[in-house]
């Protein structure tokens, strides 16, 4: 069942009342006999429970292996590491016309 928000309109009081959706609002407050407003709703909320849930969490099989095999360092050619320097450079001249 639904829970629902109300205001006293006379005592500003804010609570809430578990009703069917068949039931009628509530018309009075319980403590002072006010007027009372039903307020809107923020809606149900998500509850999270476990380690965590991620986009990927509901991926197929052949994803999840993939993406486990694109994520595995790739051995090096040749036995050695690769650098890379930058002593050969360019210079170009712009001519003036």
């Amino acid at each position: 069942m639904p829970t629902y928000e109300y205001k006293c309109l006379k005592c500003e009081r804010r609570f809430e009342v578990i009703q069917s959706i068949n039931d009628a609002p509530l018309k009075k407050c319980e403590e002072c006999k006010g007027p009372v407003k039903r307020l809107i709703g923020r809606g149900a909320g998500f509850i999270f429970k476990g380690s965590g849930f991620y986009c990927t969490d509901y991926r197929s099989d052949s994803y999840r292996t993939a993406a486990t095999k694109e994520k595995e360092p790739t051995p090096a050619v040749g036995g050695g590491t690769k650098t890379e320097t930058g002593g050969g450079s360019k210079s170009t001249t712009a001519s003036k016309e």
